[in-house]
């Protein structure tokens, strides 16, 4: 049977565990180290030996949280970009990167190290060239000043790894709001 794809309700039970974990993650602000593999099953509509056939250790589910994240993320930039103008998109597709980076800050301190290092330089260029993307247009229609570029914004960013958890509502929003502001042209 090699070259088939799977099935499609194989495809759907995975879907639904990965949701389920997402959905979690968010209920806990993030907190990979809370994800309880039965209470996902449970929530998926699936029994534990189908959830360990598609992700055999928790670090398997949270990496596919993360890839799963960053998709949404990347690909919410065209639709963004064909609804609002393009800083708008911009700011939206921020305020979208502050939950990311919340799932990604849990998922983070769950993960290995080594572990982290292989999906993290998978997957970070689709961040970079989607940023780039939203900062190209802001730039082109004059929103958003020369001479900042996507690695530019990711460093500034990181100021988001360094919130309590507590003052997240909060301050991650006054993050995004300075670097908007600071991306204007002067």
């Amino acid at each position: 049977m090699a070259g088939r794809g799977r099935r499609s309700d194989a495809v759907a039970n995975r879907d639904r565990i990965v949701e389920a974990a997402r959905a979690e993650l968010s209920r806990s602000n993030g907190a990979a180290a809370d994800l309880k593999l039965h209470g996902v099953a449970k929530s998926a509509g699936v029994g534990q030996g189908t959830l360990y056939r598609h992700f055999p250790t928790r670090e398997h589910l949270l990496a596919e949280v993360y890839r799963y994240e960053l998709t949404q993320l990347v690909d919410a930039v065209a639709p963004l970009l064909a609804e609002h103008p393009p800083l708008r998109a911009l700011t939206c597709w921020l305020q979208r990167l502050v939950e990311y980076a919340r799932v990604k800050r849990g998922v983070m301190a769950a993960i290995e190290a080594s572990a982290w290092r292989d999906v993290y330089v998978d997957q970070h260029h689709r961040l970079d060239e989607a940023l780039g993307t939203l900062l190209d247009r802001g730039r082109a229609a004059g929103q958003v000043r020369d001479g900042v570029d996507a690695a530019d914004v990711i460093l500034l960013l990181g100021a988001l790894s360094r919130i309590p958890e507590a003052e997240w509502g909060t301050r991650a929003q006054t993050i995004v709001t300075l670097v908007v502001d600071g991306l204007r042209p002067r």
